[in-house]
């Protein structure tokens, strides 16, 4: 095997058409081999080549003879010292952070721990059983792809809608997809997925983490799966997990294959991403990557050096302070825009990236680095704006060209929709884009990532289903979730033919699916939801890969129906400008106007005073936007304008008689959604009218010409007239 110098960049292993160039980061090694595997079935290295070069604390080589394919893993020599942060043990063969592909997956066994499992010295004994037969491998690839005309949508933040979904499970069980491609990329690149999405009217999907991650051994001996992926041990590399074994690319081909189909349907691809922490764990975890490669550059210490900071409650925290670390997640972000053509990123509890030392700083160097970089700081960035250390909660607090999911807003729609008093003010400021988080500091309504349901926690029908959370199937003593999730069952706890509480379990939903889709700020939907789909009340789902997450595609008639409102919603969104405006609200009268670009009505029909929105009671209130008063221009820089809504919320359990107010110009309010009228029967009300807005409900009017909707014809004409054009298009203005 010739081995020559090689070079310290890219780090990596890199073929080059004419042989690979193999370069690492270990700066408190001693010794390093890289291993070469014949076959995923190899007990051991079929060579063992020592990196002579050190570089800058990179050890390198290049190899001319090796070639795509090839399996490896490499050995670090060092100190054995857990006190003070080292735990090198050459014995074990590690993966390469690096890697672009799992070329054999890991098979847990004892000898993966640098220490003795169950010696009563505990991480501080030293295991010298070799780990070559069991230890997960890397493969060098060609990167080499046809991406064709491939083209990124760059769908602007305003008009985005953001579906969340998971690989395996969004395609598992869909009858409309071929069998042999179920639960892969491969499936989610299907005709019948990608229809799907498009016909509901999303344009991004946000999927759940898809970079290599493991099943935890204590998951595996309880016959579970780390089924979300929040537990990743590459960086680089696509999950195998998620390859269709029927077709011959490798899972990097498959994954470029699905994201060149999503991008020719119009849909964006968003990864959930998990840098702040990796699956070794804490000091009892096993050595199979950066433990094993530099256990002291790679991660927080704490300043006992035995042990991790833990700023995530997996065990350890990822090193953002060393510049090889955070060169290694900047060189990932890159390599997924650049190489995978993905469009953007949701950071998985981002709050630990900007720990420069202990506190959280906005202006880390993390940030600073992405803001500067002409890739990334042109996708699009979502922060999980929290961790589980001391001053994490920093909802509203990240910097420009961050957005952020939206904690408030979840927290804020479930309790006025559950019926809690005291909800309504605060509501209010979540419909309209959560000013009073992002305006201050530069960042538009955008910066909101809505959400009231997510892949952690209720689904929407469990939602409305369950009032506290049953999690038993997890193994846990239903000790594990959230124990506050401001759902409520509606009457019943879980499954249920009592037909009152079925129909007030549908009328809840559309209220929170219409809530969600029209307030101001970007929607985030979680996959399934539009489906009906239920989780039997598990809130902590993370480790159940059955029937309870996979979707269920075989619809009752309840499912269809919200699945056809849902699609509604969304293209009501889409075509009503001032649902997706890029700016907040004034607040105030513009241009001269005689009325205000927002206005806040109570049932009276008269603007909402303070005393009004200070009596805790409050569950009714009305919301006007005027459409004629965006304030805002398009790409032509000509006026965006639109129709004025009328948004009706009443959580009260009675019905109330809302006093609609006048609309401008002799227009009448021409009735779009009422949840309490599923229906959506066709039916105009003049202004100083009482709307009767029933109990828990939620309603949407369009200010409309009177000639427009037949004002001066009879109702029944009205109605027919009504029902003829709105067939075509249901929220879109209707023609004289």
């Amino acid at each position: 095997m010739r081995v020559w110098p090689g070079n310290p960049f890219p780090l990596g292993a890199t073929w080059d058409g004419a042989g690979v160039n193999f370069a690492i980061f270990a700066e408190n090694a001693t010794r390093v081999e890289l291993c070469l595997f014949d076959s995923p079935d190899a007990t051991n290295e079929a060579h063992r080549i020592v990196l002579k070069e050190y570089t800058d604390k990179v050890w390198h080589a290049y190899l001319p003879d090796v070639l795509p394919g090839q399996l490896y893993g490499y050995r670090f020599h060092g100190p054995y010292e857990p006190t003070r942060g080292h735990r090198f043990n050459p014995n074990k063969v590690v993966l390469d952070p690096y890697a672009k592909r799992i070329g054999r997956a890991l098979k847990w066994d004892d000898s993966l721990f640098g220490y003795k499992v169950g010696d009563p010295e505990a991480d501080l004994s030293f295991d010298d059983r070799d780990s070559a037969a069991h230890a997960p491998l890397a493969s060098i690839i060609d990167p080499a792809f046809t991406w064709g005309d491939d083209r990124p949508p760059r769908t602007p933040w305003h008009k985005t809608v953001i579906y969340e979904l998971h690989v395996k499970g969004f395609t598992q069980l869909n009858p409309n997809v071929p069998e042999a491609l179920r639960g892969s990329y491969a499936g989610l690149a299907s005709e019948s997925a990608i229809k799907h999405l498009t016909d509901l009217g999303v344009t991004a999907v946000e999927l759940l983490p898809v970079h290599h991650f493991l099943d935890d051994r204590h998951l595996v001996e309880k016959n579970l799966h780390n089924y979300w992926g929040y537990n990743t041990l590459g960086y680089f590399a696509p999950a195998s997990y998620y390859t269709c074994n029927s077709i011959q690319q490798d899972d990097v081909q498959q994954f470029k294959m699905m994201v060149r189909a999503m991008h020719a349907a119009g849909l964006e691809v968003i990864l959930d991403v998990v840098y702040n922490h990796t699956a070794e764990g804490n000091q009892m975890g096993p050595t199979l990557s950066m433990r094993g490669v530099d256990n002291a550059a790679y991660y927080r210490l704490a300043p006992d050096p035995r042990y991790y900071m833990d700023f995530t409650g997996t065990g350890n925290t990822l090193n953002m302070t060393q510049p090889f670390v955070l060169q290694l997640v900047m060189d990932s972000l890159r390599y997924w825009v650049t190489e995978m053509h993905v469009d953007g990123f949701r950071f998985d509890l981002a709050s630990t990236l900007a720990r420069e030392l202990f506190e959280v700083n906005r202006l880390g160097a993390f940030f600073d680095i992405i803001h500067q970089d002409p890739i990334l700081s042109q996708v699009k960035l979502i922060a999980e704006p929290w961790d589980v250390g001391p001053g994490g909660y920093q909802v509203g607090n990240f910097p420009v060209l961050w957005t952020e999911w939206n904690g408030k807003y979840r927290d804020c729609v479930r309790r006025f929709w559950k019926g809690d008093g005291g909800a309504a003010s605060e509501l209010a400021t979540r419909l309209t884009g959560s000013s009073d988080l992002y305006q201050d500091d530069g960042r538009k309504p955008y910066a909101s990532i809505n959400f009231i349901t997510c892949h952690d926690g209720f689904t929407l029908q469990d939602l409305v289903s369950y009032n506290e959370k049953h999690n038993e199937a997890n193994g846990e003593g239903n000790n594990d979730g959230a124990n506050d999730n401001n759902s409520w069952n509606c009457g019943a706890e879980g499954p249920t033919d009592d037909p009152k509480v079925l129909e007030l379990r549908d009328r809840q939903r559309r209220n929170l699916m219409s809530t969600l889709m029209l307030s101001v700020g970007v929607p985030m939907m979680l996959g399934g939801d539009e489906l009906g789909h239920g989780q039997d009340g598990n809130n902590n789902a993370y480790c159940q890969d059955n029937e309870l997450t996979w979707i269920n595609w075989e619809l009752e008639d309840r499912q269809k129906a919200f699945l056809e409102f849902t699609r509604k919603l969304i293209f009501l969104r889409r075509t009503q400008p001032v649902l997706h405006r890029r700016k907040f609200f004034l607040g105030r009268a513009i241009r001269g106007s005689e009325i205000k670009d927002i206005s806040f009505i109570g049932p009276s029909g008269q603007e909402m005073s303070d005393e009004d929105w200070n009596a805790g009671f409050v569950k009714c209130l009305g919301v006007r936007l005027a459409g004629d008063l965006i304030n805002d221009e398009n790409e032509r820089g000509e006026p965006i304008t639109g129709e004025t809504l009328l948004i009706l919320l009443n959580g009260h359990w009675e019905p109330i008689p809302f006093r609609l107010p006048v609309p401008r110009n002799g227009y009448v309010w021409d009735r779009i959604i009422d949840t309490a009228d599923p229906t959506d029967e066709p039916i105009y009300y003049e202004g100083d009218r009482e709307y009767p807005l029933q109990d828990r409900s939620f309603v949407v009017l369009a200010a409309r010409p009177p000639q427009e909707i037949g004002h001066t014809a009879t109702a029944e004409q009205v109605k027919a007239l009504l029902e003829e054009r709105r067939a075509g298009a249901v929220g879109a203005p209707l023609s004289s």
